[in-house]
């Protein structure tokens, strides 16, 4: 899951063409966060800081969530 949810954020910030710095910026969560979570150093998101990437997207958790990513038969323990 953790490893989805890095793929995720660097997927969001390809599409969007943000930096991790314009991230952390717009969301208020650390650089240093966001690359322990894109490094997998961090074992589990908690669910504020997800939620504050998202507003840093402008998007929902739903709509973070809503990728094949997240599809159970790929998801991996």
């Amino acid at each position: 899951m953790e490893e989805a949810v890095a793929l995720r954020i660097e997927q969001l910030c390809i599409e969007r063409k943000m930096t991790k710095y314009a991230l952390s910026e717009r969301s208020g969560v650390p650089q240093t966060t966001l690359t322990s979570i894109k490094k997998k150093r961090s074992t589990s998101v908690k669910l504020k800081t997800l939620y504050a990437i998202c507003e840093g997207f402008d998007i929902s958790l739903e709509e973070f969530f809503a990728s094949p990513l997240f599809d159970r038969n790929t998801l991996h323990d």
